[in-house]
């Protein structure tokens, strides 16, 4: 079983907007927080948003903030990232993780990994 799915990426034209899915399975309900990392061909995974399943507070980097929103629906087991005013910049294979610990932008701190999705901005 694959603890983490996600799911929404698409081709999509600059300023436009997707909805990302992570589907969390019940082994994971035990972790503390859920990040949305992302990878651009020739890039480092970067965290993008993160959220605390204990407390509802996130985190999201400066790059993406004002656009980008990390939500949760507790009855689907599922967290989003709604990203709005998309730019080519953000081309990468978005993938949400889960950690045992606080929220966090740091890859080594999340233990379970989706196999991402592609997101694909063009200008």
């Amino acid at each position: 079983q694959v603890p983490l799915v996600e799911s929404g990426g698409s081709l999509v034209q600059s300023g436009e907007s997707l909805n990302l899915t992570c589907t969390v399975s019940p082994d994971t309900l035990n972790y503390h927080s859920i990040g949305w990392f992302r990878q651009a061909p020739g890039r480092a995974r970067e965290g993008v948003s993160c959220l605390s399943l204990g407390t509802g507070s996130t985190y999201t980097a400066d790059s993406v903030k004002g656009r980008f929103t990390i939500s949760r629906d507790n009855a689907k087991n599922m967290v989003y990232l709604q990203m709005n005013a998309l730019k080519p910049e953000d081309t990468a294979v978005y993938y949400c993780a889960a950690s045992d610990g606080p929220i966090s932008d740091s890859v080594a701190d999340f233990g379970s990994w989706g196999p991402g999705t592609q997101v694909t901005v063009s200008s």
